[in-house]
């Protein structure tokens, strides 16, 4: 069977292009190229939904000299396995100097095993600093006080959404909006969060969320009266290349101070 260009699916998953009529028809019946084509629609969702974050603080030093201990650590794996006479081109260095930074290019590559084991260590690693520095526990320094809640709003289901679909909406004091839900049907796009004056129904999109159930910290514009503005309003919007509000609204609720 012949299968769809990986280019082609990337420009439907992203909805730059519609499907044809023996794409559609190939995607209906081919498992493999409707699991990538679901793949893709959610890597999509994903970097739809790091629109609002901010740029994360740099890792302390500490998590770096780790790292290097876990890399120098797996460099000596292959000499376990493998044994080789120098040869002229191999440069000689001297056993004394720590500094991986310094140390001339190798030629021989890591075992697939020790690449991964080093990678995963890695990454584990800045994923615990990540969140500990984000969370300000990280070093024993005292987390920052959260900015006082100047307003909020229940979040409820809308429409014929399920009625167990929720959330709750808060302005934060320093211009921000946090968000929780829960049980948001799934889509087959991503969720949008708006912020709607109920006279006019004009609204400003505040970001997207990446899941039907946790948490959002969305920047809410600078130009938005939410003496106005006070509808927090959760859609279910498609990969269309279309910037309005679908008119599938999931969740709603009105502001409060």
């Amino acid at each position: 069977m012949q299968h769809l260009d990986h280019d082609r699916l990337v420009f439907l998953a992203l909805g730059e292009s519609e499907a044809a009529d023996g794409e559609a028809t190939h995607l209906g019946t081919c498992d493999h190229c409707r699991g990538e084509m679901e793949t893709l629609q959610h890597v999509a969702g994903l970097g739809a939904g790091t629109q609002g974050l901010a740029e994360l603080p740099d890792p302390p030093e500490h998590i770096w000299q780790g790292i290097v201990a876990e890399i120098r650590a797996a460099e000596e794996l292959p000499a376990l396995t493998e044994r080789r006479l120098p040869r002229p081109a191999d440069p000689v260095e001297p056993a004394a100097v720590p500094v991986v930074a310094r140390r001339p290019r190798r030629s021989r590559r890591w075992p697939g095993w020790a690449t991964t084991a080093v990678t995963a260590t890695a990454a584990a690693v800045i994923g615990v600093a990540g969140t500990a520095a984000v969370l300000g526990g990280g070093g024993g320094e005292p987390a920052d006080p959260e900015p006082p809640v100047v307003a909020s709003a229940p979040l409820t289901a809308f429409g014929s959404t399920p009625k167990d679909a929720s959330g709750d909406a808060r302005v934060l004091g320093d211009n921000r909006l946090h968000l929780h839900v829960a049980n948001l049907p799934s889509v087959p796009g991503y969720y949008e969060v708006w912020l709607i004056d109920p006279n006019t129904m004009k609204m400003f999109s505040v970001g997207t969320l990446s899941n039907g159930s946790g948490d959002a910290l969305l920047p809410i514009p600078p130009n938005v009266d939410l003496r106005t503005y006070t509808v927090v309003d959760v859609s279910a919007e498609q990969y269309d290349n279309k910037t309005g509000h679908s008119g599938d609204s999931l969740l709603r609720g009105t502001l409060t101070g």
